[in-house]
């Protein structure tokens, strides 16, 4: 297997300037078909997004959206066509003396014509969502508490830029989430209709998701409410009237969280995914439910369905009366599109694959989403909506198919319970039983997730690139093996998932093709905690490589912006100590003799830059080889695209170093 030095050549460089797919929109007539397109910009730190003209026939090639310009992002059609999208084109416009219009803005571009600004919002508009047969569109514009209305905000705003205050004073709420400090602004739901101003429709909560539907005709929005500290794992459905903002009506239930809201095409009822979050006795379980606008009663859709309708939004029929639905979800390594038909049967409708951005046609016959795979990044297809497990009609789009070094395989394993475990294998080019590859195994984050789509960061291809095989499992906790895969796993964060890991890389390595010698471990998140109970329990490994990875939980209890849910789990520290001590890796540190190189965010908030820096301390004490790579601006994952560069190069120079016995390299500038 051939080694690849750092040169511009490298897979992981081509992998970072590679067009991303990252939604898909339909028109209401289904005539117009548009992509929204990441690249790499001039400089290369960054993305710059842009609009792309589908055809939904396949036949033709896509082409950049007529009058568009590079930072359109998030389309969606209006009732008559017209596309709107959010830009800052009038902020790049403007020379920067009025704060109050600093930010993105609300635009519309008619098939001929020029873009028209839609909306302002001092700040910015975040989201926003449209009606599918009225003049009406909802966004998510911030506001200060004690600021009646936006022209106050504005005047708060200009004030506060004046007397340079970025304070902020936090009463109930959350304080940050996931890469990102809140407030002191805080979102709420706007409603601009044809006539007069927009109305405020509510706060989101401090911590809002941007969570927004609009009533096919234009009535009614409805929108989440985030959680408070009172109740850290409940929050709430808001229906609100959308001439008035008043509430119509208000959907919570204890212990439960509600996300990604959709009317009905009659308007009658509103449909979301329902989530109940593991706790110290019950494991997760996620469900789409419907709320009777009329009633108020609560349905669950899929009681009877294993899996969950996880991570996407479910779309409706657009036909009135009709209660048909899609909606995609984790299943053995896939994310396929399902269809759930009126009478509760549920139809899988693709056979590989991870699916998202679903779109329907006005006839409900056929489907348009982004597909992508482990082999595969995000491209746009086109699906019967009725047929079983089908294979898509692939679009001409940005962003195809990178040439892969390598093939893509499985592996498969018993449990020590008895239970089926699978992971993902990817084979560099070359490997054989005369010459075995190396393998690092990289276990996903989460840890409710799955290896079923296409990643840019943490991608198995660079490191196949460079003569590595990768080994992706899916233990204990991850979805699309349903719920018993929770329940085996609950509450022991560091017990079954890490032996599950362990038996899918025996499993890997009774292959002739793999070197059992020369093996190494990578994480990123929750597999990076996985990497860091390995460090302590095992010296089977060559190199660890711990990515944003919990150290030591009780600690991070005190800092995460998640501090209520990690509580949930293992229980209060000062009265239940079981699962802190059984499942805690910084108990058992002088265990730890493999070298290590930790990777982390200075603005993580999920798992703090404590975590790395106490890991670090450790190891720097017990005399084992480590290295930090510290990205300052970077949050829980590293997101710019130089970053990722170089995250890459650093890992793979590492791994080359400790597990093939290669001289050591720098990499440029670090």
């Amino acid at each position: 297997m051939s080694h690849v030095p750092d040169d511009a050549a490298a897979f992981h460089d081509l992998l970072t300037v590679h067009p991303r797919l990252t939604a898909l929109v339909l028109a209401p007539d289904g005539r117009r078909l548009i992509a929204s397109v990441e690249s790499i910009d001039e400089e290369g730190t960054g993305h710059a997004s842009g609009l792309w003209e589908i055809d939904p026939s396949g036949q033709d090639e896509s082409r950049p959206v007529a009058r568009s310009s590079a930072g359109d992002v998030d389309p969606a059609f209006t009732a008559d066509g017209t596309l709107l999208f959010l830009s800052d084109r009038e902020s790049r416009d403007c020379a920067g003396d009025e704060p109050e219009r600093a930010g993105t803005s609300l635009w519309a571009l008619p098939e001929s014509g020029e873009a028209q600004l839609v909306a302002r919002h001092p700040g910015g508009i975040s989201a926003f969502a449209v009606a599918a047969r009225a003049d009406a569109v909802a966004y998510t514009g911030d506001l200060l508490p004690g600021a009646a209305d936006t022209e106050a905000y504005a005047a708060f705003r200009r004030q506060r830029a004046k007397t340079m205050i970025n304070a902020a004073l936090y009463e109930h709420t959350a304080t940050d989430v996931w890469g990102a400090a809140l407030g002191p602004d805080e979102p709420h739901t706007f409603v601009l209709r044809s006539e007069g101003p927009a109305v405020n429709a509510g706060s989101q909560g401090l911590a809002g998701t941007e969570d927004m539907a609009v009533c096919p005709d234009g009535s009614l929005v409805a929108y989440t409410r985030s959680a408070t500290g009172g109740a850290p794992d409940t929050n709430a459905v808001v229906v609100a009237d959308a001439a008035t903002g008043a509430p119509r009506r208000t959907f919570s239930r204890p212990g439960h969280q509600y996300y990604r809201p959709v009317f009905t095409a009659d308007g009658s009822t509103l449909v979301c995914q329902r989530q109940r979050e593991e706790t110290y006795d019950t494991a997760w379980r996620v469900t789409l439910v419907a709320f009777d606008l009329g009633s108020g009663e609560e349905t669950d859709l899929l009681a009877e369905f294993d899996n969950w309708p996880w991570p996407g939004r479910a779309v409706l029929s657009p036909i009135p009366g009709d209660t048909t639905m899609w909606f995609t979800g984790d299943e053995r390594g896939h994310c396929p599109v399902f269809r759930r038909d009126a009478d509760g049967t549920i139809t899988r409708l693709t056979a590989s694959g991870a699916y998202t951005s679903l779109c329907v046609t006005p006839d409900g016959t056929t489907l348009y989403a982004l597909r992508s795979a482990i082999d595969s990044p995000p491209r746009a297809v086109r699906l019967d909506a009725g047929t079983p497990d089908q294979q898509p009609d692939v679009l001409q789009a940005p962003g195809g198919l990178l040439q892969l070094p390598g093939t893509l395989t499985e592996v498969r394993a018993r449990a020590d319970d008895g239970f089926p475990l699978r992971a993902w294998l990817a084979l560099p080019e070359g490997a054989s039983p005369d010459r075995p590859a190396p393998l690092l195994v990289v276990p996903h984050g989460g840890p409710q997730a799955s290896w079923s789509a296409w990643t840019w960061s943490w991608n198995p291809w660079p490191f196949a690139a460079r003569g590595y095989a990768v080994l992706l499992p899916d233990p204990a906790l991850s979805t699309g093996y349903g719920q018993r895969m929770q329940e085996r796993g609950r509450g022991q964060y560091g017990g079954r998932p890490y032996g599950d890991v362990i038996a899918l890389t025996d499993a890997a390595l009774a292959r002739g093709d793999l070197d059992t010698t020369r093996t190494a471990f990578a994480g990123w998140s929750y597999g990076g905690y996985l990497a860091n109970c390995a460090a302590t329990r095992t010296d089977r490994f060559k190199a660890i490589v711990s990515a944003a990875g919990m150290w030591n939980p009780e600690a991070l209890q005190a800092d995460s912006d998640l501090h209520a849910y990690f509580r949930k789990i293992f229980g209060d520290p000062r009265t239940r100590r079981e699962r802190y001590e059984a499942d805690s890796p910084h108990y058992h540190a002088e265990r730890m003799t493999t070298p290590m190189l930790i990777v982390h965010g200075g603005k993580d908030h999920r798992v703090p830059m404590g975590q790395a820096l106490s890991l670090h301390s450790d190891l720097r004490r017990l005399g084992v080889p480590v290295g930090l790579l510290h990205f300052p601006g970077e949050g829980h994952t590293v997101g710019a695209p130089h970053h990722i560069r170089l995250m890459y190069r650093t890992v793979l120079n590492f791994l080359d170093h400790h597990v093939l016995g290669q001289e050591w390299r720098r990499p440029p500038l670090l």
